[in-house]
């Protein structure tokens, strides 16, 4: 059994000297197939990929939609994705850092998408996931709500939904909440 950890140590060694420094460490599948999930992204011309803590951080990045109709048209609105590394066997954890009047983000960042709880399969991507977000721009679900205020105005008032949605886009008060412009 010491012989085994000898040839190990041994093998490091070489390792090190071969390439002048510490060998590189491995990637686990997870960043395996989000590298490969994010080579192959189509996003919409809306939406935009940026990695704050540089590209040798995958696990982590943020994702920026700008609709280009419906209620939200105009506003800019940023998300956190946190990747696991078991992923694709867990959906990414995805926040979104704007805070929005919306049904389905409530006012603490949480997204309600479904392929992002229940219905997430490991055949299902990035790129997937972005076009559902983009989705709930263009038409916000008012049936599985997180922000139960706008969904009920949503649903029995539109007219008033596109104005709170302007209002709040455009920095100020809807009801008691105040949002900051993202237009």
């Amino acid at each position: 059994m010491i012989r085994l950890f000898k040839v190990k140590e041994k093998q490091k060694q070489l390792a090190e000297n071969a390439n002048g420094g510490p060998p590189t460490k491995k990637q686990s599948a997870g960043e395996l197939r989000l590298h490969k999930d994010i080579s192959e992204l189509n996003l919409p011309k809306s939406c935009t990929i940026s990695f704050p803590n540089g590209k040798d951080d995958l696990m982590n990045f943020e994702v920026s939609i700008r609709p280009d109709e419906g209620y939200y048209l105009g506003g800019l609105f940023v998300f956190s994705f946190q990747v696991s590394p078991v992923y694709p066997h867990e959906a990414p954890k995805v926040k979104c850092k704007t805070k929005v009047y919306h049904p389905n983000i409530d006012l603490e960042g949480n997204v309600c998408l479904n392929i992002l709880r229940e219905d997430w399969k490991p055949v299902l991507n990035i790129n997937t996931v972005i076009y559902g977000l983009f989705h709930l721009f263009t038409e916000p679900n008012f049936e599985d709500p997180l922000n139960h205020d706008a969904a009920a105005v949503l649903r029995d008032n539109p007219k008033m939904f596109e104005s709170n949605v302007r209002r709040a886009m455009a920095g100020g008060y809807v009801g008691q909440t105040y949002f900051s412009r993202c237009m």
